[in-house]
């Protein structure tokens, strides 16, 4: 669009936690408008994380919210031509592209994982986040390292 921004949708809170970010990575993980089977795969992965971590003084949803906070990128690199070269240029992320790159990287990375249903590879997947290790967390430390190596090409922001 030229002139005018679209307007934000109001996502609505889940119906167990009246969380809004929960709401959008239900969102994230459903597939085909099956919304109710994709609320229940969440909320038997945090079951099964409350199983998992019995000493735990956390709750299930502090830990996945940590587990997002640890595979949440700061920097990204865009490309941008610059007379007949390509570099790899170093910018921040603004928040809520943040948050979606962090939930989507979550999810894609629990669903590679092999074996088990939907529910117990994402706990995995969580858990391994929360403890700063997995697929999703190394994509955060390869993002990161990709901008630290071409921040050389920084003056050519955007």
């Amino acid at each position: 669009m030229r002139k005018a921004k679209p307007k934000k949708r109001v996502i609505l809170p889940d119906p167990v936690f009246n969380d809004q970010k929960v709401s959008k990575f239900v969102n994230h993980l459903m597939y085909d408008g099956k919304k109710n089977t994709s609320y229940e795969i969440f909320y038997n992965a945090l079951k099964s994380i409350e199983t998992k971590l019995p000493g735990e003084e956390k709750s299930a949803l502090e830990v996945w919210k940590k587990a997002l906070e640890n595979v949440t990128p700061q920097l990204e690199v865009k490309s941008r031509r610059i007379g007949g070269a390509t570099f790899q240029v170093p910018t921040e992320i603004r928040p809520d592209r943040k948050e979606s790159i962090s939930m989507k990287n979550l999810i894609a990375f629990a669903r590679k994982r092999g074996g088990k249903s939907m529910a117990d590879k994402l706990a995995a997947e969580i858990l391994d986040a929360y403890n700063e290790q997995g697929g999703a967390f190394k994509r955060k430390e390869d993002m990161h390292r990709m901008a630290e190596a071409n921040r050389a090409f920084a003056h050519f922001r955007f």
